[in-house]
């Protein structure tokens, strides 16, 4: 409601971090209740591909309702989707949904809680000033600054009787390698996804509604593959279920390679939705794996570490592939000649730049400029879809060989992080 009706930016700014602050506990809170609600592998496997197919109708419906709400009504009337939800969550949830708490939890270390955000905010920061501004002395400083932080975090976390991240976790090779897997496919994802949106929109000129729709192809193709994967892994062994996976989301990311700027939007389209139907298993598996390796008690922090890595995979993605497609944007821009030399400079920074300016140019130059300009762009995604292609093939790689002693869910649980008191 807040964001909705500001009146300032700091005000939507101060909004946005409280929605942001919010939103970061349902994930970890859902998933925790999933674990301690079902005990069994094969349910939990089930019902955590049925949590990620309604997420995913909700990524379908987001696009579509939030562009019919931002062309008829003003732009706040986005934020005021989720409130009747919000509302009626708030009702029916102490009723419908079953109250767990760690009988053991301690009380909560508001120092650790700042230097977490302290390790993981400046971190992020930094890597998306590389992503947008290149290379420099602040986002570095950033950068360092957090991981300087996130030392003494850790170290605070081993003296602590009851921490508020229990580092014990990872001593579970299921675990760890699970949460691995969550950071490479952000990583990847998030480039892609940043390149593929912006095709469609700045190269393609497509509305947001517009390229929301022809978005609905990747996102079935999610939830097809997470509903179909819990069926797969009674039968499949999670290795060989999500290493099959991989390869068939690097035959997307080949597709996407071959996208033209002159071309139609059905390489990006397919690929997208291939790549989407091959990643959902490893999506699906991991988080089963990542729940099912802890006790139901450590289940809420087994999540909020699958969330941050995930967050942090974006982060990173975006920053490294999107700084590929900006400097590839920028190696392969051929600015027409006559062109203005301030003209020339701001049509490098990007596709959006060349764009507007090209707005103010005479004659049939500024059309010069623009065919330049997504020229440049899809050479930039089709390198990024390329790295996409050959990251997933080492992937699956890996993933065969880091859970092949993971049975089929059909059989035993995975290995479980041993329960030893912490030292003081």
């Amino acid at each position: 409601m807040v964001a909705a009706y500001s009146s300032s930016p700091a005000m939507l700014i101060a909004a946005r971090a409280l929605l942001g602050v919010a939103g970061a506990t349902l994930m970890p809170s859902m998933m925790a209740l999933i674990r301690n609600m079902f005990r069994d592998p094969r349910q939990m496997a089930t019902a955590i591909g049925i949590w990620f197919s309604c997420f995913m109708g909700g990524m379908i419906l987001g696009p579509l309702v939030g562009g019919a709400l931002l062309s008829t009504f003003w732009w706040g009337s986005a934020f005021l989707l989720g409130v009747p939800f919000m509302v009626l969550l708030l009702v029916a949830g102490p009723v419908l949904l079953p109250e767990y708490r760690d009988p053991e939890a301690g009380r909560l270390d508001l120092a650790s809680v700042a230097l977490s955000l302290a390790a993981i905010l400046p971190v992020i920061y930094g890597l998306k000033e590389f992503a947008r501004e290149g290379w420099h002395t602040t986002p570095a400083a950033a950068v360092v600054l957090g991981v300087l932080a996130g030392a003494v975090f850790v170290r605070r976390q081993r003296r602590l009787a009851s921490p508020l991240l229990d580092l014990r976790l990872f001593a579970n090779r299921t675990f760890s390698s699970a949460l691995g897997s969550g950071l490479c496919l952000g990583i990847v994802m998030a480039g892609v996804t940043l390149t593929s949106t912006l095709y469609l929109q700045a190269v393609r000129g497509l509305s947001p509604l517009q390229a929301g729709l022809w978005l609905i192809p990747q996102t079935v193709a999610m939830a097809a593959g997470l509903m179909g994967s819990s069926a797969l892994a009674r039968r499949i062994r999670p290795a060989h279920l999500m290493a099959g996976g991989l390869l068939v989301a690097a035959a997307g990311m080949v597709a996407q390679t071959r996208t033209d700027a002159d071309g139609g939007v059905g390489p990006v389209v397919l690929g997208l939705a291939l790549t989407s139907l091959g990643i959902a298993p490893t999506m699906a598996l991991t988080m089963n794996l990542i729940l099912g390796s802890v006790p139901p008690r450590k289940a809420g922090s087994a999540a909020s570490l699958s969330e941050t890595s995930g967050e942090f995979g974006v982060a990173l993605g975006v920053a490294a592939l999107g700084s590929l497609a900006t400097f590839v944007y920028r190696s392969r821009l051929a600015v027409p000649p006559g062109t203005p030399a301030a003209a020339g400079d701001a049509a490098r920074q990007g596709i959006t730049e060349a764009t507007a300016t090209a707005a103010a140019l005479p004659g049939t130059l500024g059309a010069e400029v623009v065919e330049a300009a997504r020229a440049a762009f899809t050479s930039g995604l089709t390198t990024v879809a390329g790295v996409g292609a050959g990251v997933f093939v080492g992937f699956a790689v890996v993933v065969a060989m880091a859970f092949r002693h993971v049975p089929r869910t059909a059989g035993a649980e995975p290995e479980r992080v041993e329960e030893a008191p912490a030292s003081a």
